[in-house]
C-alpha cells in the first residue's frame, strides 16, 4: 500500500465518522419535526370546535343585541309619550293652577292688610283713650 492509499483510507474513515456524527443530530431533528407536525395537527383539530363555538356565541350575542335595540326603541317611544303627556297635563292644569295660586295670594294679602289696618285702628283708639284718661 502506498502513502496515497493510506491517506485516502484515513480520509474515507474520517468521512464515515463525520457522516455518523452528523446523522445522529439529523435523526433527532427528524423526530422533533415529526413531534411538531403531530402537535400542529392536534392543535388544528382542537381549534375547529373552538371556532365553531365562537361562531355560535357571536350569533347568540348578535341576537341579544337585536333584542336590546328593540328595548331601546321602546324606551325611546315611552319617553316621547311621557313627555307629550307631561306637556298635556301642564297645559291643561298649569293655567288654572297658576290662576288659583294668584287668587289665593291676593286673598291672603287682602285679609292680612285688613287685619293690619284693624290692629292700627285699635292701637290708635287705645292710645287716644289713654291720652284722654291722663288729661282728665
Amino acid at each position: 500500500m502506498s502513502g496515497g492509499a493510506i491517506a485516502a483510507l484515513i480520509a474515507a474513515g474520517a468521512f464515515v465518522l463525520l457522516v455518523l456524527l452528523l446523522a445522529i443530530p439529523l435523526m433527532k431533528l427528524g423526530r422533533v419535526l415529526d413531534e411538531t407536525t403531530l402537535a400542529i395537527r392536534k392543535t388544528h383539530d382542537g381549534v375547529a370546535p373552538l371556532l365553531e363555538d365562537a361562531h355560535g356565541t357571536l350569533g347568540s350575542v348578535n341576537g341579544q343585541l337585536v333584542q336590546v335595540e328593540e328595548i331601546a326603541k321602546n324606551v325611546n317611544s315611552m319617553t316621547s309619550n311621557a313627555a307629550a303627556m307631561t306637556a298635556v297635563v301642564s297645559s291643561t292644569l298649569g293655567g288654572p293652577m297658576i290662576k288659583a295660586a294668584a287668587f289665593s295670594y291676593g286673598v291672603r294679602k287682602t285679609v292680612q292688610g285688613r287685619r293690619d289696618a284693624d290692629a292700627v285702628k285699635d292701637a290708635r283708639r287705645r292710645h287716644r283713650a289713654s291720652r284722654r284718661g291722663s288729661k282728665g
